[in-house]
């Protein structure tokens, strides 16, 4: 099974093929995509890497993890799939608060993400065109 890595703190202009080099020379089977902004095309400041033996993965994290890279400290280290897409960030979170449940997770510094798309709610970028759809809808009336 593959272990995915974050990447963080990556320089806005990078090339992606220097840093899969210096990745390659830890170990073979490390596959990296850095996530890029929708508009400019530029990189978003992070990436994923897809590695996959555990015993590289762990020497990536150990070699790459504060190194610095064209300027700024890498960030590396394991993400964990989430279940399902509850949106979130880190709205509503309790960091101040010891004895959440989430505490002990908030100190093992592990990214989530996830794959799947949500199912359960629109896109919030269609809502308001989705309502004038329903509206309309509701306000046709069928043949008698």
């Amino acid at each position: 099974m593959s272990v995915r890595l974050y990447i963080g703190n990556l320089p806005q202009s990078f090339e992606s093929k220097e840093l899969e080099t210096q990745l390659a020379g830890v170990g073979e089977g490390i596959r990296f995509k850095a996530v890029l902004d929708r508009e400019t095309g530029g990189c978003r400041g992070f990436g994923f890497a897809n590695i996959d033996d555990e015993k590289v993965a762990d020497a990536v994290i150990e070699q790459f993890n504060g190194r610095e890279f064209n300027g700024n400290s890498l960030r590396v280290e394991r993400s964990e799939r989430r279940e399902s897409n509850t949106g979130g960030g880190r709205r509503g979170n309790n960091a101040g608060n010891s004895n959440s449940p989430t505490a002990a997770r908030k100190s093992v510094n592990k990214v989530v993400h996830s794959d799947a798309p949500s199912e359960e709610a629109p896109d919030p970028r269609w809502a308001g065109e989705l309502s004038k759809l329903k509206d309309l809808l509701d306000n046709q009336k069928t043949p008698a």
